[in-house]
């Protein structure tokens, strides 16, 4: 494991490689980009459990914080930037392959949850990944226009960052919020009762999953970028590579069971899959390990056919 940097515009992006046992750098091996869920971190799912499976196959893994939060750089912090976001791929890929032990005809990506969203769009115009994965990939713009689920939703979330904008244009201290609750008393309190909402917390805010990198701080002002934003848009023209989709079969609020078989019918891809993993939430394929076992046991060889 190694910890090392690279640019997007004028800030260094923080990542991790993972090498494979007997690593030489004298060989090149297939690679793959390996992108954190929204409001987590390299350390947790998609370094610690994905990124590091795929080593220990073979592969070199690069899992980075996402700009603008954890230790990557960029001025605004706890920015959610979907345009950002995806330049983050491209920088990931333009680092690979300035090392010459990466076969740069041979690198891959890989997303959990939101960063699956985002990994298969930047797929569709980042030419230089040969395969894609999502696991539990979730739409994060379909996500927000929903909010509560009410038919002006996204207009009322509009129009509240509109004031949040114009109160910072006259002097006011930017809006911080949170992406869930602190606690499961906090949750309760807030009458969140869904398997993705209660299990978000267990993860994130215990020992469970809990990084420093990963504060649950969200600028406010940050969603309207992200409420336009489609992460399937032009599937069915552009994504045209190997693909694999990964979900759980206990559906909660979040949407990745929707999100995966949305994308799975629209993409272009010639060679795709679906693996439906019986029994498992969205958060038990972030680290469960019968569950990403079972992921894992599929993803491995998909890559290894496309990328080997």
């Amino acid at each position: 494991m190694k910890a090392v940097k690279f640019k997007n515009r004028n800030w260094d992006v923080a990542g991790i490689l993972q090498f494979p046992k007997d690593f030489d750098e004298t060989k090149k091996y297939p690679a793959i980009v390996c992108a954190h869920p929204i409001s987590s971190c390299k350390e947790q799912t998609a370094g610690s459990i994905y990124g590091k499976a795929l080593a220990e196959s073979g592969f070199i893994t690069l899992a980075f914080d996402a700009s603008n939060q954890g230790e990557s750089g960029g001025e605004v912090r706890f920015l959610e930037d979907p345009a950002i976001r995806v330049e983050d791929f491209r920088c990931a890929a333009d680092y690979l392959a300035t090392l010459n032990f990466i076969d740069e005809e041979k690198i891959g990506v890989l997303g959990v949850c939101g960063g699956g969203g985002y990994a298969a769009n930047a797929a569709m115009t980042e030419r230089r990944f040969r395969a894609v994965v999502t696991v539990v990939g979730a739409n994060y713009g379909r996500l927000l226009r929903e909010g509560d689920f009410s038919a002006d939703a996204a207009i009322k979330t509009l129009e509240g960052i509109a004031r949040q904008r114009t109160a910072q244009a006259r002097g006011a201290e930017p809006a911080i919020t949170v992406y869930r609750p602190n606690s499961q008393e906090d949750r309760k309190a807030a009458g969140l009762n869904d398997i993705d909402i209660i299990e978000a917390v267990d993860y994130y805010q215990t020992p469970r999953g809990q990084h420093p990198n990963s504060p649950n701080h969200l600028r406010v002002d940050s969603l309207d970028k992200a409420m336009s934003f489609d992460a399937f848009h032009l599937a069915e023209l552009l994504l045209t590579q190997p693909l694999h989709i990964v979900v759980g079969d206990k559906v909660g609020a979040f949407g990745s069971y929707r999100d995966g078989f949305e994308l799975f019918n629209k993409a272009a891809s010639k060679q795709k899959s679906i693996q439906v993993v019986q029994g498992a939430s969205h958060y038990d394929l972030y680290d469960g390990a019968a569950a990403t076992g079972k992921a894992l046991e599929q993803i491995i060889p998909f890559f290894k056919e496309h990328l080997v």
